[in-house]
């Protein structure tokens, strides 16, 4: 998946460090990123790479790469030759690998920073917290920690069936399995079982966790499971959440769009690869997306 990096080395561990002129500059205009993308080949700026940017003052560390230092940019930096502002949404297929995650990763944390420029509690201006990534009101004392959302990512499967949707709406029309987040007072098992009961209208058993996932465009922390269907397969489906939703059968589950980047494909393909772990157990239905 996206966070896999290896042999790249991730350390998020937040420091009081300055940045040199091989440091990487993350600049953002609203949901835009600042890069150079030839045939789906990315690359950052770094502050060499920016007349302007080794301002410390206005660049905030975030984490780094191996031995490459990476900060956000407080401000919209103008693109200089060769770079442009490209959405953060197209970053899907771009490489390698550990810049995209760099950008996603970034992303989470810009939207965060943008948003917590005074304290919610008293209206003062928030400040950055010396030791800790933490922003802190200096006036009341209220501390405010990175946004994380805990969200389940679940792939219903009846005997050789996997349930497939499409959402409602959005920019991804491919296949994605039912996902939602998680709601004060709830457990993650209960998250699961909310979120299917509402999106299709059946109900669950036997949940099995997979793997979790990091995602940067919602502040999201993705967790994964397979989930075996527990009574009758009739779907309704949720039109505000989704266009259209179906059983389909394993062989004809079609490729993922992008191997090795995304939760959701991954337990796709997960599903499709190890048919030894799905028992054939429920009798098959001919109710798959037409």
């Amino acid at each position: 998946m996206l966070q896999e990096i290896a042999p790249h080395r991730f350390d998020n561990t937040y420091r009081d460090v300055r940045p040199d002129g091989n440091s990487v500059v993350l600049s953002f205009s609203e949901s835009d990123v600042l890069a150079a993308v030839q045939d789906g080949k990315a690359e950052l700026p770094t502050v060499a790479d920016l007349p302007g940017a080794g301002e410390s003052a206005g660049l905030t560390y975030l984490f780094s790469i191996d031995d490459t230092t990476y900060f956000l940019s407080d401000a919209v930096l103008p693109a200089s030759e060769g770079y442009g502002y490209y959405p953060v949404s197209e970053v899907r297929g771009w490489r390698p690998k550990h810049t995209v995650f760099a950008i996603l990763t970034a992303y989470g944390l810009h939207t965060w920073y943008s948003t917590r420029i005074y304290c919610g509690q008293c209206g003062t201006k928030t400040r950055q917290h010396a030791r800790e990534r933490m922003k802190e009101c200096p006036a009341c004392g209220t501390m405010e920690y990175p946004k994380i959302c805990p969200a389940v990512i679940v792939a219903v499967w009846n005997s050789d069936q996997l349930l497939l949707s499409r959402y409602t709406g959005r920019t991804y029309t491919h296949y994605a399995l039912l996902a939602g987040f998680a709601e004060s007072g709830e457990t993650i098992e209960q998250t699961v079982h909310r979120e299917i009961l509402e999106e299709v209208g059946v109900r669950v058993k036997n949940l099995r966790y997979y793997k979790s996932q990091p995602w940067g465009l919602s502040s999201s922390l993705l967790l994964g499971f397979f989930a075996e269907l527990d009574g009758p397969p009739h779907i309704t489906i949720d039109e505000t959440e989704l266009s259209e939703a179906g059983w389909i059968p394993r062989t004809e589950i079609p490729p993922v769009a992008i191997k090795d980047f995304s939760l959701t494909n991954d337990m796709i393909d997960y599903f499709r690869e190890h048919p030894e772990e799905f028992p054939q157990n429920n009798g098959t239905y001919s109710v798959g997306i037409p």
